[in-house]
């Protein structure tokens, strides 16, 4: 087992040293692979690159959620495929949930020397040796006890502000529709102590908030194995990150409504430094939907979540996660998740067209059924209605006065600057000396439906 104190944060870029190039794509869980992989070929001997054309070996790392995800791939290895014509010697390997997924039918794909899951990550240099022989590689066996927990993450974030530390893999809820848990394996959680560990390096290495991330942190749970009546769930752990530095804020995601407990909301409120900021994906406002989909709560169950929500947290915001036009979805289900919608009003929520997986349960049970223009139709109005919510939402901050984490120069301007508040709200103010990883008082002037206009007061 490697040293675990988690000295390396930052990679190291040599040009003597092989190149490796990565590209990332799909959730957060995937960002903190990709620093995964590139520590474990960092202690290889490998040096990371920023230009595919300067790279000895190429990653991708891919998701599988939604079928245009995995189109997205498959167009970049069709360049990846342009480059090996141009440099033979080059070794592309494809990781994550895709290379889970579809497993040697990536090979047919002529730029394809390497197909690896996310349990295999440890066995990448050995995989790149053999690919350089010309021989195809493949490892896609899936762990019932890999976390990943003595590697230390080498942190590919540009503004070393904020940085995710995966606290859990996989995922035991098998939703109908998703494809998580046959690409990501079982759920198990990572030792505390490690957790503690890799944020308390971060934070001596100047990084002021800290993301816990899991396909579901609420059902988090470690039992001490020389005494099983010992254990930490996600609370306890929750209060133990914040503790390290009560100045560094602490983020988590994502939630499940049917495991969020009022001990993690308690603990909310006990803390500070513990961001005001719940995304807690409902899917659908209709019973027969959530029933279809397997998500083990009903719509008065999550409305009384919400509810408990902001009487211990006032001020607490939700986004959520939303999927229109599932299998046999009507329009008065369609309806009811409108309904929703305006009863919670959310703060922001990410809305997707139902788009089947193979080897789901919904895949081999259900009936894609809903036309295509009838999914389009239904999203349009699920984004226009939550668009309106979530302005009325932001125009209700004008004139009130945040803290806001600076994470860097906004998009447009590098006069203005981005950061966040405890609540996630985007503001945008003018830098006007300050820089990334600044504490700010702002006061909100105006905004938009995704960002609040600000002004520093302080």
């Amino acid at each position: 087992m490697r040293d675990s104190k988690y000295h390396s944060v930052k990679p190291i870029i040599d040009p003597a040293k092989p190149q490796l190039y990565i590209e990332t794509y799909g959730c957060q869980m995937n960002v903190n692979d990709s620093e995964v992989v590139l520590s474990v070929m960092q202690d290889a001997g490998y040096s990371l690159c920023e230009m595919m054309e300067d790279a000895d070996v190429i990653f991708v790392n891919t998701c599988s959620i939604r079928e245009n995800a995995e189109q997205r791939v498959f167009g970049r290895l069709d360049l990846f495929r342009l480059e090996k014509q141009r440099r033979p010697d080059v070794v592309v390997g494809v990781l994550g949930c895709m290379a889970e997924r579809l497993k040697e039918e990536l090979f047919d794909h002529p730029a394809v020397d390497i197909v690896a899951g996310p349990d295999s990550y440890r066995d990448l240099p050995r995989l790149v040796e053999g690919a350089k022989g010309g021989r195809g590689q493949i490892n896609v066996w899936l762990s019932h006890d890999e976390t990943y927990a003595d590697i230390s993450p080498v942190r590919m974030d540009r503004n070393g502000v904020s940085a995710f530390i995966s606290i859990m893999r996989g995922c035991n809820n098998v939703c109908s529709y998703c494809i998580v848990p046959f690409v990501r394996g079982a759920e198990r959680s990572r030792e505390p102590q490690s957790i503690i560990n890799e944020a308390e390096s971060l934070i001596a290495n100047g990084y002021k908030e800290i993301n816990l991330i899991g396909q579901n942190v609420d059902s988090y749970l470690w039992l001490d194995p020389s005494n099983t009546s010992r254990q930490i769930n996600f609370a306890r752990l929750l209060e133990k990150v914040a503790l390290i530095d009560r100045k560094v804020r602490v983020r988590f995601s994502t939630s499940h409504p049917k495991d969020m407990s009022n001990s993690v909301l308690y603990t909310m409120a006990m803390y500070d430094n513990i961001c005001k900021h719940i995304h807690l994906p409902v899917q659908s406002g209709s019973n027969a939907m959530l029933e279809k989909m397997n998500r083990k709560y009903t719509r008065e169950s999550y409305l009384e979540r919400i509810n408990r929500i902001r009487e211990i947290l006032p001020g607490c915001s939700v986004t959520t996660d939303v999927i229109a036009g599932f299998c046999g979805e009507t329009e008065q289900d369609h309806l009811e998740t409108l309904s929703l919608l305006e009863e919670v009003q959310f703060d922001g929520a990410f809305m997707f067209q139902y788009s089947e997986r193979p080897g789901t349960k919904a895949a081999r049970r259900f009936a894609d059924d809903v036309p295509p223009d009838v999914k389009k139709a239904r999203l349009n109005q699920i984004i226009a209605l939550q668009n309106d919510i979530s302005l009325r939402n932001n125009q209700y901050s004008v004139g009130r006065e945040y803290q806001v984490l600076v994470e860097g120069s906004s998009k447009r301007s590098d006069e203005q600057l981005m950061g966040r508040t405890s609540q996630n709200k985007t503001c945008v103010f003018p830098a006007a000396g300050y820089k990334a990883g600044d504490l700010v008082r702002v006061k909100v002037t105006s905004c938009t439906s995704a960002t609040l206009i600000c002004e520093a007061i302080s």
